[in-house]
């Protein structure tokens, strides 16, 4: 044999020797083994929010979207795309009667239609009542009252002089109902698009049932005012003690002021 074909098939052993052992070092020996494909769970379009919704905003058909949501724990109350391929126009219009985050499942339940009779009674929180008073763009701070506003109720009357009934009676002015949330003006429960004032001669109030009778009675005795708190202090507490609630109560005698603390009951008088 010729020695170039001897190195021929020497080169030809080596380089497949080589090829060999690159081949069996690279499959390491605890390399796992490739996965097993997933079974994919059976799912259901379920209608959900698409951001959040407010207490008492009405719901808008953009508001609402399909989502895939696992069959096995979708509740009987959600609505599915296979019962009401038409849900989201549907429901359009309605008033959230609790409020909904984002991502969260809409339920019926938690919804009323708009022209409802029964809406206001579905807004309210357990406990409160709503009650309606006159008002005038003199008394409602000239129509920038909006529903879900916080206001104070002022009540201002006449009183004898106390040293000289001869005397001109003296005006008195007191916070009775500070920080109550206000729940529609006129017939509008809830703030439109782009509107910026509601001029009425009505406003409903959120109230306790001593604070709705405080009401009616100071509806007989002065005239009522609305003063539209800040956002930054609306949900600032009312202060307490060991007696309970206590109402800090700012009276105007004259030019003088002085601000008292009471309960509720006292407030009226």
């Amino acid at each position: 044999m010729k020695i170039s074909r001897i190195i021929v098939l020497l080169i030809a052993i080596c380089a497949g020797g080589i090829a060999l052992y690159l081949a069996s070092g690279s499959e390491s020996p605890n390399q796992p083994a490739p996965a097993e494909p997933v079974a994919q769970m059976p799912t259901a379009d379920v209608l959900i929010a698409k951001s959040d919704i407010g207490l008492g905003q009405t719901v808008k058909a953009e508001d609402l979207q399909w989502q895939a949501w696992p069959q096995a724990s979708a509740s009987n109350s959600f609505i599915r795309r296979s019962d009401r391929p038409e849900a989201t126009t549907q429901l359009a219009g309605s008033i959230a009667r609790e409020p909904f985050v984002a991502g969260e499942p809409i339920r019926e339940q938690k919804l009323v239609k708009g022209n409802g009779s029964g809406f206001m009674a579905a807004i309210l929180p357990a406990g409160m009542r709503a009650i309606s008073t006159e008002i005038s763009p003199e008394t409602g701070a000239g129509g920038f009252i909006l529903p879900n506003d916080r206001v104070d109720v002022i009540l201002s009357h006449h009183e004898k002089h106390p040293d000289n009934p001869v005397q001109p009676d003296i005006l008195v002015s007191e916070i009775i109902l500070p920080n109550v949330r206000v729940l529609a003006i006129d017939q509008a429960p809830k703030e439109k698009d782009g509107q910026t004032t509601v001029v009425g001669k009505t406003v409903t109030l959120e109230l306790r049932p001593d604070q709705a009778e405080m009401l009616a009675r100071a509806r007989q005795t002065g005239t009522l005012t609305l003063a539209l708190r800040s956002i930054a202090d609306a949900k600032a507490a009312l202060a307490k003690n060991a007696d309970g609630d206590q109402l800090l109560v700012t009276v105007y005698r004259g030019v003088d002021r002085q601000t008292l603390s009471c309960t509720p009951s006292c407030a009226s008088r």
